[in-house]
This record gives C-alpha cells, structure tokens and sequence, in this order.
C-alpha cells in the first residue's frame, strides 16, 4: 500500500467490494446475517475502519466454510449476534 492509496483509502474500497462479492456468493440466510454483523462491528472500529479488515474477513471466511459445509446460520452465530460481535471485536471476554 502506497501513501496515496492510505490517504484516498482507495484500498479500503478495492477490499470492500471484493468482501461484498464473496457476500453475494453466501445462501441468503447467511448474507442476511453478513449484514448484521457489519451492522454491529462498525461502531468497533477506528476512524479509516481499517482496524476491522482482519475481523471481517475471518468472519466471511467462516460463514464461506460452513455455508459450503451445509450447517445453518443459527448453528454457526447462534441467537446472539450482537453479542458475537462484540466478542470478535474484544469488548467482551470470550
């Protein structure tokens, strides 16, 4: 990553669309939940949100591995995902 890409956060863009496609590749069950889970991290991250980049993609990986496996989304996430979410992001023990 070069100074421009850090001040345009043009690499942001570039690994955001690219996490939106493999999203749009998950059952819809799972992309429902994709969004929840974005929805509940952004207040996790820093001013760039750059800091949720290793978080998001290990959680799309996940989601990726088990939809391809067949489990369902609540065997996955459970009920709670607001508070997996917060678990990822550190705020409460795990």
């Amino acid at each position: 990553m070069n100074l421009w890409e850090t001040m345009t956060g043009s690499d942001l863009t570039r690994e955001w669309m690219a996490f939106e496609a493999r999203a749009e590749a998950l059952p819809a069950d799972y992309r429902v939940a994709w969004d929840q889970i974005k929805a509940h991290l952004f207040p996790y991250g820093d001013f760039t949100g750059r800091n949720l980049r290793p978080i998001l993609d290990g959680v799309l990986g996940l989601l990726e591995e088990t939809a391809a496996s067949g489990q369902g989304i609540r065997e996955v996430l459970g009920d709670d995902i607001e508070g997996f979410c917060a678990e990822l992001a550190g705020e409460i023990p795990a």
